[in-house]
């Protein structure tokens, strides 16, 4: 699967009529003409010149134009996983669903360690065509917690952060360190507090629950410990540091106190902690099945009253694709991660239709806020800035069919919901690269 106009002569100047543009970074929520030449947003509304010439001409009455999603967490297996998907199929169904720039994660298979991995991911990223993607490297070679991985060169070749990802660290002299290293470069700190100590694997919360159904339980503690850690060498090193996946109402409170302090700290959280909790694992659904572990509800509501607080900032999908055979062990045994491209913007969306956000608010958790997380200019359609853009339209209803999801993970807890608006096209540097 290859988007042959990508890399053909596609047209080099657009006029969008008629679409409600929405941009969370100006303010600006108007029914605005958009004007893209060369790959870039020359001009809005009156500031479009008379004598704009344009290639072709798109009617989004109707439609929302919605800068491209940011997403901070996506592994996309490829290299070293080809088993569970492919790039091309992953950055298809993100752009599909409005996402024009995902950041790769690292895995233990491939573990962005070095520039020819990245320069590997990079070549089939742009003969694909579709989402552009931006790569998180491995914090310590083959991200086995022991030896510093090459930051300087991992940042000359475009890394936008460095992270040990789930996997442990030898120790906390081995954490300061990386931190210092990855300061020496500015490269951002994505750290995933985790205790491995007192992490089970196969686990969920710990609670009445997991006593009930006979699994191992995963402490609020697991995610706690770690992070005060964290966040005392933050004290100690004044390295910024951005903590990913936050699940626990605790952890709220950790990065509330350090926001605080003054400390350089921001915090993500993954879409599907929003909507789920351990009940939603009372049949033992292995779709169910995440790292951290879905928490209480208790947990869920703090999480969602940090977005609405301003505390968090960022959400992301947090997409880990898997083989259908992935799924089908005893819960304990399955592989942990949903499949989140497709259900990013919708969940937001309904984030929004629950009057736990605003719309603005939400899709800047989405857009201008995880792009300066990177240090990326993108999430935002100001003059001036890449045209990275979809349409969006609020008045399809849909339900969600696992098994017509793009993404070759069909692993989904949320097959069966309905959701409000659909992405209809998308477009990188102007060119079309979607249309539903």
């Amino acid at each position: 699967m290859t988007n042959s106009s990508s890399n053909s002569s596609a047209n080099t100047s657009t006029l969008i009529q008629n679409g409600r543009l929405i941009d969370p970074q100006s303010g600006v929520d108007k029914i605005t003409p958009i004007a893209i030449q060369n790959g870039k947003i020359v001009a809005l509304g009156d500031a479009i010149p008379d004598d704009f010439q344009a290639d072709s001409i798109l009617d989004a009455e109707g439609l929302w134009v919605l800068p491209g999603i940011i997403d901070l967490s996506a592994y996309l297996r490829e290299p070293g996983l080809e088993n569970k998907t492919r790039i091309p199929h992953e950055t298809y169904a993100a752009v599909s669903a409005g996402i024009t720039r995902i950041c790769c994660m690292p895995e233990t298979a491939s573990p962005i360690d070095s520039g020819a991995v990245v320069k590997l991911i990079r070549g089939k990223v742009k003969q694909a065509g579709f989402a552009q993607v931006s790569m998180i490297g491995a914090m310590t070679q083959k991200l086995a917690g022991e030896q510093l991985s090459p930051m300087g060169s991992l940042k000359y070749v475009g890394c936008v952060g460095v992270t040990q990802g789930w996997n442990p660290i030898k120790d906390l002299a081995t954490l300061r360190k990386c931190m210092e290293y990855a300061s020496t470069y500015e490269l951002p700190l994505f750290l995933h507090p985790l205790e491995h100590s007192l992490m089970e694997t196969g686990g969920i919360h710990e609670g009445a629950l997991a006593t009930r159904l006979g699994l191992p339980p995963v402490p609020v503690a697991a995610e706690t410990a770690a992070m005060a850690q964290i966040i005392s060498l933050v004290e100690e090193t004044h390295t910024p540091v951005h903590f990913c996946r936050l699940s626990t109402a605790k952890s709220i409170h950790l990065l509330k106190q350090a926001k605080q302090d003054g400390l350089p700290i921001t915090a993500d959280v993954a879409i599907h902690q929003l909507f789920l909790s351990e009940m939603d694992l009372c049949d033992y659904n292995p779709l169910c099945h995440t790292v951290p572990p879905l928490r209480s509800e208790r947990d869920r509501d703090v999480l969602r009253q940090a977005l609405a607080d301003g505390l968090l900032d960022a959400i992301c999908s947090d997409h880990q694709p898997h083989e259908i055979d992935a799924k089908l062990a005893p819960f304990e045994e399955t592989s942990p991660g949903i499949s989140g491209f497709e259900t990013l913007l919708p969940l937001s969306l309904r984030l929004v239709e629950e009057n736990v956000i605003d719309l603005n608010q939400a899709l800047a958790y989405l857009t201008c806020q995880p792009a300066r997380l990177i240090g990326s200019s993108e999430g935002t359609l100001q003059e001036g800035a890449v045209a990275n853009l979809s349409l969006f339209d609020p008045d399809i209803f849909w339900q969600l069919d696992a098994e017509k999801l793009l993404s070759n993970g069909k692993n989904t807890p949320f097959s069966g919901w309905s959701f409000n608006g659909k992405t209809v096209q998308t477009l990188i540097k102007g060119k079309t690269v979607y249309t539903a």
